[in-house]
C-alpha cells in the first residue's frame, strides 16, 4: 500500500511538471499598468497588473483610460496607449547568443517600441503587423498607430 501511495504521488507530481512545461517560459512581464488593462489567454481574460507574465499567443488589451508597458526577456520595450489591442504572435530568445524571433500584431491603437537584443543580433527576425502592413525592424525606436478596424 505504501509503494502504491508513493507511485500515485510521483504520477501527480509528473503531471504538475508537464502542465508547467506546456505553458512555456514567459516572453516578458508587465512593468507599467494604468487604467483598464487585460490579458486574453486561452479563452480567459485576466487583469493585466504590474508583474503579470506575458506568453506567446496572449492578447494585451487596454481600455479608454488604459496604458501598458511590457518588457520582454531580450529587453525589448513595448508601450501601448488607450484602446489598443496587441497580440504576441511569436517570441523566442536565446540569452547566450542573443538570437531569437519576435512577431507582434497591432490590431488597433498605438504601440511605441524600443528594440532589444534580438534586433541587434538578427533584425530580420522581427516584425510588427497591422491589418494593412508588415513592418520589418531596422532601427531601434519607432511608433505604430493602427486603425480601429480588425479586432480579433
Amino acid at each position: 500500500m505504501k509503494t502504491r501511495t508513493i507511485w500515485v504521488a510521483v504520477a501527480w507530481a509528473a503531471l504538475g511538471i508537464n502542465a508547467l512545461a506546456a505553458e512555456g517560459e514567459a516572453a516578458g512581464t508587465i512593468k507599467i499598468s494604468k487604467g483598464e488593462v487585460s490579458i486574453e489567454r486561452a479563452g480567459a481574460r485576466i487583469p493585466g497588473g504590474v508583474g503579470t507574465a506575458i506568453y506567446v499567443a496572449d492578447k494585451v488589451r487596454t481600455g479608454a483610460d488604459g496604458a501598458v508597458g511590457l518588457t520582454l526577456r531580450d529587453n525589448t520595450l513595448l508601450s501601448a496607449g488607450p484602446n489598443s489591442l496587441l497580440t504576441l504572435d511569436r517570441f523566442s530568445f536565446d540569452s547566450t547568443t542573443n538570437a531569437g524571433t519576435l512577431s507582434v500584431g497591432v490590431r488597433k491603437g498605438t504601440l511605441a517600441v524600443a528594440t532589444g537584443k534580438i534586433a541587434r543580433q538578427t533584425p530580420e527576425s522581427i516584425d510588427f503587423r497591422t491589418a494593412t502592413s508588415v513592418i520589418g525592424v531596422r532601427g531601434t525606436e519607432f511608433v505604430i498607430e493602427a486603425g480601429s478596424g480588425n479586432e480579433d
